[in-house]
């Protein structure tokens, strides 16, 4: 048994399916962009306002103003015609691409009552993709094709004489020369045509009647050409006008997502990385490549994470041309630690962070972590880890002293001095007689670095009414830095 996914107009729709205003509208495709260029597609909206085919684009637009114009577009039937095949995968891996707009399958393997079913999901699939099609479901890959044609939905043909009979006699292709002798004999349907004897049908046209015979009759099963899946999972697009504004950008994005997934799912990989580019108006070009948090196939996630960077994205021009990549992996497959904790969100938490970094600059974004100085609370940010890893064992020797309970931010003071030392002390939070004081340590470092050279004088103090405190002396000033405890 075959199956053949049909897109009528598919030049049309494969235009239209990049344009986010265009669902349900009156639109007609036109072989040129002068006045002169004639209709070869129009959408039903457009036919019934009394559009038709062969009209000029003045002619069309007098009867429906809101006529939506469109030209053929090379890149747009390439992306349509990539997205009809990974909808044919899913259903066999044996495909072939027929014709624009026609994938013919061979469903060998699949259980027969699970041709309609999944025919049904494939059409339906190809509708979220902005693809209307129907599927015919036969013995043959002619007889599939009719079928598909003559419905507005899914048909399986079973009784095929039955179906085949009232049939239009052009179903059959005959050619220029052959269908008005046909025509002249009274000939209007298939069953017209194959209720006459093939061998006088033969012997008054030939090889050509032969084969029209065959094609009334729904040929016979043939070998399919097979089309090999792409290796590489990208897209690309060519914009009839230059794109200015942000929602018209992710439509497309979209549409190249849902295709790219389906295709990452039928050859079970997903993507790592994300690739980005786009050449603008001038000519210049803006790339950009994302490192995912974690791989998936998952086209939310992959949109959320192209919507994060065009958010904060300003070019110097309109974008000509998009071109999308992802580059495909393995699914991650491990096993955590008793102690190890993942993220329970990876995508989500990258997500935020990118919007912190658009909005603070990357150099106040991270993870802090302690550098190998002597100065307090010097702190690097580095990028957060995708696994927490297990807590640190404890140190063989355990702190002496009572612990620093750091006040943020440290709490201005003013301090009496009597011979040099420390006896007195007000500040907001504390204040009284220092009954007793430590030496007075000195620190410094960076000195070599004018903007990072530090320079510090600390006393450990008690308060006659109680208390143990770090009296702190920076540039002039005076703080309490904290209380021990």
């Amino acid at each position: 048994m075959f199956a053949v996914l049909h897109v009528a107009d598919f030049a049309l729709c494969a235009v239209l399916r990049t344009a986010p205003d265009a669902h349900g509208t009156a639109a007609a495709l036109f072989a040129g962009v002068g006045k002169k260029s004639t209709i070869l597609a129009a959408t039903p909206a457009a036919r019934t306002a009394g559009v038709e085919i062969g009209m000029t684009a003045p002619q069309a637009v007098a009867r429906c103003p809101a006529l939506l114009i469109r030209s053929p577009s090379a890149t747009a039937e390439a992306e349509s015609r990539a997205a009809l095949l990974a909808l044919g995968f899913t259903l066999s891996p044996s495909i072939e691409d027929t014709a624009p707009g026609i994938c013919t399958i061979d469903l060998r393997g699949l259980p027969r009552d699970k041709y309609a079913p999944a025919t049904h999901t494939a059409i339906s699939e190809l509708a979220r993709l902005g693809l209307p099609a129907t599927a015919g479901i036969a013995r043959t890959p002619l007889l599939a094709l009719y079928a598909a044609r003559a419905t507005a939905s899914v048909l399986f043909v079973d009784a095929e004489k039955n179906f085949l009979a009232p049939l239009p006699l052009a179903t059959a292709d005959p050619s220029p020369g052959l269908a008005p002798v046909l025509a002249d004999w009274g000939l209007r349907t298939l069953g017209d045509l194959t209720a006459l004897p093939r061998d006088e049908i033969v012997r008054r046209f030939g090889a050509e009647g032969l084969a029209l015979w065959q094609r009334a009759t729904g040929g016979a099963p043939r070998p399919l050409r097979p089309v090999t899946p792409s290796p590489t999972f990208g897209a690309g697009l060519e914009f009839e006008n230059e794109i200015e504004t942000l929602e018209p950008l992710l439509f497309v994005l979209r549409r190249f997502l849902d295709r790219l997934t389906l295709e990452l799912a039928a050859a079970q990989l997903v993507a790592a990385e994300i690739e980005l580019a786009f050449r603008l108006e001038d000519d210049t070009r803006h790339t950009r490549r994302f490192r995912l948090p974690e791989p998936t196939a998952d086209a939310d996630i992959l949109l959320r994470a192209l919507h994060t960077h065009l958010e904060s994205l300003q070019t110097a021009a309109a974008i000509r041309t998009v071109q999308l990549r992802l580059v495909p992996t393995r699914p991650l497959v491990r096993q955590q630690g008793l102690f190890e904790t993942g993220l329970r969100d990876p995508h989500g938490f990258a997500e935020t962070l990118a919007r912190l970094v658009a909005l603070l600059g990357p150099e106040h974004v991270g993870t802090p972590q302690l550098e190998t100085t002597h100065r307090p609370d010097a702190v690097k940010l580095t990028p957060p880890l995708a696994v927490v890893p297990p807590p640190a064992p404890p140190p063989l020797h355990a702190p002496l002293g009572l612990p620093l309970h750091r006040f943020r931010p440290p709490v201005p003071a003013h301090v009496e001095f009597t011979g040099g030392q420390p006896t007195y002390l007000w500040s907001e939070r504390v204040h009284g007689e220092i009954a007793f004081h430590s030496p007075a340590y000195r620190s410094s470092g960076d000195w070599w670095q004018a903007d990072r050279a530090w320079s510090r004088t600390e006393w450990d103090i008690a308060l006659a009414l109680g208390g143990v405190y770090r009296l702190l002396l920076v540039r002039q000033a005076y703080f309490v830095e904290g209380e021990y405890g």
